[in-house]
């Protein structure tokens, strides 16, 4: 299963293509729809989102609300456009219009602006921003959407909360189950489980916002219901924790990844580290707890997959930073294209869809995926065949 995208965040919509999707899989345009929304909220965000409310529009692939098997084809309007259809048509422009494309030659640090015009020869960078630009996520958010509904239908749950940002950390939490977690956290402006954190860390964006700067924090993505045994150790490129790790890091702005406790383990001993393997009768085999974030040897253990991904502050700033005009190699302070205070909030929800993407993909790997039925059944027969090792 993969997918592919295309479209530049101010020009005319976004577009996705998705093959490989078995046939009888449940699907409308609300259930991609619900996911976008999600992406766009958030303490911190800037005026982008008050512009566009994001809508998918499934054109292929999909009749009658069920999958057929075939590439599935969807798009997303920029509903800005209107504003920008000169200096991002694809039309050829005429003698003397040349000012209209609001040429940018100065690269801002921390952005993809001066080695992406390096790497394709441009001269005016906006032809790297636009793309490099995380309004991409907005289709990734939409495949994400899709492989979610299909986890769901196997009995896979996928959630995502903040646990900092700029160094206001929540304490770790109790929820009883996956839902607990979505319900609070979908009510929170930060996605934060904790109330009093919730708060500092509002004051906190705040506080950056007032000073022309951006703060950056950890999201945390928690999986239930996988079955043990998926992916493998047989070959680097086939251990899922590794595909995990690098969607995680795929994501605009991410800096650093790890599962379970993570970094921590490097300054503990093995024995309070690895999970110690039981089994019950009715249980089958299980760990009393999950250090390894539901890994071991690239493959799920059957225990709750947990991944936190770092994101660093985002680099455009009221307070800009010194950088080097491209033409006059004059030094100027970086412009300001239109941005965010903070996006973590709304990072973590990409940071689901691009997990439950992965996740998605590899089922579909490794079991028989051409029907909806089929697959179910081939899940189930995977648990009883753990059960009775």
């Amino acid at each position: 299963m993969r997918y592919l995208t295309a479209g530049e965040s101010h020009g005319p919509k976004l577009t996705a293509i998705i093959e490989g999707l078995p046939s009888g899989l449940s699907l409308t345009e609300e259930d991609i729809n619900f996911e976008l929304s999600r992406r766009q909220k958030g303490h911190g965000r800037g005026r982008r989102m008050q512009i566009e409310k994001d809508q998918a529009r499934i054109t292929g692939g999909v009749r009658h609300a069920r999958t057929l098997g075939s590439p599935l084809a969807l798009e997303v309007e920029n509903k800005d456009w209107k504003h920008w259809t000169k200096i991002m048509g694809i039309e050829a422009l005429e003698e003397g219009e040349e000012e209209v494309k609001r040429q940018v030659t100065r690269p801002r640090p921390g952005h993809a602006d001066l080695v992406g015009g390096i790497k394709y020869g441009h001269r005016d960078m906006r032809n790297v921003l636009e793309r490099s630009s995380a309004r991409e996520t907005t289709v990734r958010v939409a495949a994400g959407a899709i492989a979610k509904k299909l986890l769901s239908s196997l009995g896979v749950e996928v959630a995502s909360h903040v646990i900092e940002i700029g160094g206001v950390k929540a304490t770790p939490s109790q929820w009883k189950n996956i839902k607990e977690l979505q319900e609070k956290t979908e009510l929170s402006s930060v996605r934060c489980f904790e109330e009093q954190a919730e708060m500092e860390m509002m004051e906190a964006i705040d506080l950056a916002k007032k000073n022309g700067d951006s703060i950056g924090g950890i999201v945390e993505v928690i999986v239930e219901g996988m079955p043990a045994g998926v992916g493998s150790y047989v070959h680097y490129d086939r251990k899922l924790d590794a595909k995990l790790a690098a969607a995680i890091m795929s994501i605009n702005a991410f800096k650093g990844v790890e599962f379970g406790l993570g970094f921590e383990m490097a300054r503990m001993p093995g024995s309070t580290v690895h999970d110690e393997i039981l089994w019950e009768k009715e249980r089958g085999y299980y760990r009393d707890t999950n250090r390894l974030g539901g890994f071991e040897g690239g493959m799920t253990t059957g225990m709750p997959i947990v991944v936190r991904g770092v994101m660093k502050p985002i680099p455009t700033l009221y307070k800009p930073l010194q950088s080097v005009d491209i033409e006059s190699k004059e030094s100027f302070s970086a412009s300001i294209e239109r941005s965010d205070s903070c996006a973590v909030p709304a990072a973590s929800v990409v940071a689901e869809a691009v997990i439950a993407w992965e996740l998605a993909a590899v089922i579909m790997e490794q079991f028989p995926s051409d029907r909806m039925d089929a697959l179910k059944q081939s899940i189930e027969d995977l648990k009883e065949y753990t059960m009775l090792f």
